[in-house]
């Protein structure tokens, strides 16, 4: 609340999964919320993601992000008791290769260690099963953009406003603090603004003095018909990442650095498809109801913003009051837990350490040291 018992007039700029949790958070916890959109919510990134949502393993080397990363799947588990429409494929994920074989003998927390037999009965369908995998229990995935709806349907409810085709062009600050924001349908007054614009963030923050290094890095998501039950869990071995959604169609997540002509992402699809062929019995899966072949669908490229240290960049712009950012790659896992700390801070003034060393002031203004 603002002096007088005014409520913090908050623009959210970008309404994918990022924004639209952040305004859910800000409305619920009682802000005047305004959440932009240049085209219609979940229709950038967020769409493209594969949106398998984990938690740091065991193994992995802890970093700045740690603390945030481990509030995820709670997050997750917390808005689906919450917002109708948020649900999570809790299907496990599968997952080996050459740091498999390098692992502590052990398994973490969460984690079961796999024999063939036992991978073979969580993927009946897979055409080898390696010696050695690890069973990581508590991952999932989610329909990022049914959640990104809801998400932005629950922020309604409680009084947000959505403005779609509606583009940030510019913030306005008076006396080192933001007084409003422009856009293509006129001026917002605020008292402040969350950019969560994904690589349009730089282009917000450059006017005021800061130079954010996020670059877009291209990923590719495959769709295809398979046989129903094809793959059980989310799979990531080290030639495929793959799961199946709940309306049965096949995701493969693909890593691309070539170019992205209508051309290049046949050729891309295609080849993702050999892999899945290789990988799966797609005519054992189909049995006696099928041929088992599976049929491409589409391939859609996404642009992610990958900020230059690999971090989450989230909260305040250094010496500028008002102006908030929220720009991360793993969107689709961090989303929840990171708005739920964005919007406490914003409306409320709590600062939390998980965010602490992911502040965009580590980068220093004008990009600098």
């Amino acid at each position: 609340m603002r002096e007088g018992g005014r409520p913090v007039r908050l623009v959210v700029v970008g309404a994918g999964i990022v924004g639209a949790a952040v305004a859910h958070e800000a409305a619920r916890a009682g802000a005047e919320v305004f959440l932009l959109e240049e085209s219609l919510p979940a229709s950038g990134v967020s769409a493209d993601s594969f949106a398998w949502i984990g938690a740091p393993r065991a193994t992995d080397p802890p970093d700045p992000s740690t603390p945030l990363r481990r509030l995820a799947l709670p997050a997750y588990r917390r808005l689906e008791a919450l917002v109708p429409g948020v649900r999570v494929r809790w299907s496990g994920c599968v997952t080996w290769g050459d740091e498999q074989e390098q692992r502590p003998a052990g398994p973490g927390s969460g984690e079961r260690l796999l024999d063939a037999a036992q991978l073979a009965r969580l993927e009946p369908h897979l055409r080898t099963h390696p010696a050695r995998a690890v069973h990581l229990l508590h991952d999932g995935a989610v329909d990022p953009v049914a959640v990104t709806r809801a998400l932005v349907r629950a922020a309604c409810r409680h009084g947000a406003r959505l403005l779609t085709r509606t583009a940030a062009h510019a913030l306005e600050v008076h006396e080192g603090r933001l007084v409003a924001v422009r856009t293509s349908a006129g001026t917002v007054p605020a008292d402040a603004v969350v950019l969560a614009a994904g690589v349009r963030t730089p282009e917000l923050c450059a006017p005021l003095g800061f130079e954010l290094p996020v670059a877009p890095s291209p990923a590719l998501l495959v769709r295809a018909e398979a046989p129903a039950h094809l793959v059980r869990t989310v799979v990531a071995g080290p030639s495929l990442e793959v799961r199946q959604d709940a309306d049965g169609q096949v995701l493969i997540a693909v890593d691309h650095h070539g170019e992205v002509g209508p051309e290049d992402l046949r050729r891309a699809g295609e080849a993702a498809l050999r892999r899945l062929s290789a990988a799966f019995d797609t005519a054992g899966a189909a049995g006696t109801t099928g041929a088992g072949a599976v049929r491409l669908l589409g391939v859609r490229v996404g642009a992610r913003p990958v900020p230059a240290d690999g971090l989450p960049v989230l909260g305040p712009l250094p010496r500028v009051g008002g102006v908030h950012l929220a720009v991360m790659h793993s969107a689709i896992t961090l989303a929840p837990a990171a708005a739920r700390l964005i919007a406490a801070e914003v409306v409320h003034g709590v600062r939390a350490d998980e965010l602490e060393p992911l502040r965009p002031a580590r980068f220093g203004a004008r990009g600098g040291g």
